[in-house]
């Protein structure tokens, strides 16, 4: 089975970046977590990307805010695919994160999600790993399977109250 790497570029991202985790933990997918700074811990983050594949990780998911220059450097020195995960920033509201994650140079590929998307990274992080992996691919259809019911669910009972008593019960 695969396992994934979940960092970030600090601590104060780690609300965000532990719904990976739980979606992970869910999908019962091995991953280790840790922080990672693109700007204080340089030497770290190097060495952490550097050594990624040869440790047994398929996938990286990093999140971070502000400059959140962590996901592209780590997608620069290592073949692993990269998913950045945006974290919303208290001065632009994410918007400066998502555009340094998603706007990398040819060459460079790092697949990003929506600001705070940590848990569709991990679902995307499964779903690359699940390529080679069955169970990981079953887990998966079963995990759209219930969302599917879920929502039919919700559908029915939309058209049964009506959209006023519907509001009320939830």
């Amino acid at each position: 089975m695969g396992k994934i790497g979940i960092i970030m570029g600090s601590d104060s991202d780690l609300p965000v970046m532990s719904a990976a985790a739980k979606i992970l933990d869910e999908f019962k997918i091995d991953y280790e977590l840790t922080v990672v700074s693109a700007h204080r811990t340089v030497d770290k983050m190097y060495e952490y990307a550097k050594t990624a594949d040869e440790r047994g990780i398929d996938v990286i998911i990093a999140g971070a805010g502000g400059a959140a220059h962590l996901p592209g450097m780590v997608a620069a020195i290592t073949s692993v695919p990269v998913i950045g995960v945006p974290v919303k920033s208290s001065n632009l509201s994410g918007l400066d994160s998502l555009l340094s994650i998603v706007q990398m140079p040819g060459g460079v590929p790092v697949a990003t999600v929506a600001i705070n998307g940590a848990k569709n990274a991990g679902i995307l992080a499964a779903k690359i790993i699940s390529i080679r992996d069955k169970a990981v691919k079953e887990t998966v259809k079963k995990y759209m399977a219930d969302m599917k019911e879920e929502v039919e669910t919700k559908a029915e009972k939309v058209e049964e109250l009506g959209y006023a008593k519907y509001l009320e019960s939830m």
